[in-house]
């Protein structure tokens, strides 16, 4: 019953990350990790940093890549429409709901006071990656791809995929070989 349990982990955190993918990110976290155990820390943020790097929505990679990790193809296309099937039908119905209401204080009011939440979700799961990231290789190089990758992606304007695939040469080139 693996897939029962990756269609209602999968169907939950992507119903309830309102805000896209940065929103659901936290809550698959929850799922795949802490309640699960379907991968480690260190395999979620690998997940993460590969599904950056490829084309289209994060939350639909992950659900593959963990899907199919639980219960092989089966579990991939169960997670993967747990996680595109309640999301295409909110917004379906949720934006003809705010065409209709996108003047009320109310709808206004909802989606200003729910991004602190989110903001809260995202830095906890930075503190939890940023903790495994220092524990496997160091707070100076953790520190030292942490300023390069923001020098890159903000100063240079260098596209966080291209920023991602350099950690990954970097990874495979230096630390996989004990340089650091």
């Amino acid at each position: 019953m693996e897939w029962l349990e990756l269609l209602i982990s999968f169907f939950l955190s992507n119903a309830l990350g309102y805000g896209g993918g940065p929103a659901s990110i936290p809550l698959m976290h929850q799922e795949i990790v802490v309640r699960h155990q379907w991968a480690t820390d260190t395999a979620f943020s690998n997940m993460i940093a590969l599904g950056n790097t490829l084309p289209g929505p994060i939350a639909t990679k992950i659900a593959a890549i963990v899907g199919y990790d639980a219960a092989g193809w089966i579990g991939a296309g169960v997670a993967l429409a747990a996680t595109v099937v309640p999301s295409a039908a909110a917004l379906v119905l949720l934006l003809k709901l705010l065409r209709n209401h996108r003047h009320s204080p109310v709808v206004k009011g909802m989606t200003l006071l729910v991004q602190p939440a989110i903001a809260v979700m995202m830095a906890l799961l930075t503190w939890q990656m940023a903790s495994a990231s220092t524990a496997s290789i160091g707070i100076w190089q953790s520190l030292a791809i942490a300023a390069v990758a923001y020098w890159l992606m903000e100063r240079r304007n260098i596209h966080p995929a291209i920023v991602i695939c350099g950690a990954f040469v970097y990874g495979a080139l230096v630390l996989s070989h004990g340089f650091a």
